[in-house]
């Protein structure tokens, strides 16, 4: 690596992040031509982190590739860069005078996944939240020039209802990981246990359980709602339309009738039409 090819490691941020585009709509081409390179390297920080976190090839070396990954972001703007993203990153924060805390708070997040597999209560659950989704969206907000506490508390509404969206959307797929972020004091609340939901059993306690779920989940993201109409177009659309898609996904599970043990409810191309729709006239 060319420690001043600072556009060919932006590059290699964008090539990652569009070869896994639908993952991420904030790195959409909507957004200003002067702004992509910062998402990009935003997003191929996070999903190298990511992968660390979850892909099979790194079994046995994950919490030692994802200190490294801290210990590179640490050094970053005091040491040489050794890989392209921290290179692309390192630009990225000097040009927009951004802190290193939301980096480091989502590692700390990926790192918490390597050895914690499940939680007590709802506040260990937000706290997880706090630093795996909210610094996403702060960073997305301080990139676009947003440093308001306000907006930064509603953009975390929004991330943390979409973070457990994705865990009731994906119980059956977290639990092959021998991961559960359904508390153990909800659990208890409903009567219903994880040997339960080993067996798959999907009896009125498990819907009840994750009725509740839900509802509260669909309490954050209406906490968040007035966010898109505080901020500048393109952005505006993205966040509106990030906001429906996740809403939508709650309808999913409703739809059937909170039973994700047997299905994992998804958005296909034929929802997002009318959630595009609905965010451009910001309906």
């Amino acid at each position: 690596m060319d420690p001043k090819d600072v556009s060919g490691a932006y590059r290699f941020c964008q090539d990652l992040a569009d070869r896994h585009y639908e993952n991420f709509p904030v790195a959409s081409r909507l957004l200003p031509r002067r702004l992509r390179k910062h998402v990009a390297a935003l997003y191929a920080f996070a999903r190298i982190a990511d992968d660390f976190s979850d892909e099979t090839e790194y079994e046995g070396v994950r919490r030692e590739r994802l200190e490294e990954w801290r210990r590179q972001l640490a050094e970053t703007g005091e040491k040489p860069p050794e890989h392209p993203v921290f290179l692309a990153l390192s630009a990225t924060l000097k040009e927009l005078d951004l802190p290193k805390q939301p980096f480091d708070d989502l590692l700390s997040a990926f790192l918490q996944d390597t050895e914690k597999k499940r939680y007590e209560t709802f506040a260990e659950v937000l706290d997880y939240c706090r630093r795996s989704a909210n610094p996403v969206g702060r960073i997305v907000l301080m990139i676009h020039g947003y440093r308001d506490e306000e907006l930064f508390r509603y953009s975390d509404a929004i991330c943390t209802a979409l973070q457990l969206a994705n865990f009731w959307q994906d119980v059956s797929v977290d639990l092959k990981k021998d991961r559960v972020y359904i508390p153990e004091e909800d659990f208890k609340a409903y009567g219903y246990f994880e040997a339960d939901l080993r067996m798959g059993v999907c009896n009125e306690r498990f819907k009840a359980l994750m009725k509740f779920e839900l509802a509260r989940t669909r309490s954050l993201f209406d906490q968040g709602k007035p966010l898109p109409g505080r901020l500048r177009w393109p952005l505006s659309l993205e966040i509106r339309l990030t906001w429906l898609g996740g809403m939508q996904i709650l309808k999913l599970i409703h739809k059937l009738d909170f039973d994700t043990l047997r299905t994992r409810p998804a958005l296909t191309k034929r929802d997002w039409i009318p959630l595009v729709a609905r965010a451009l006239v910001g309906a």
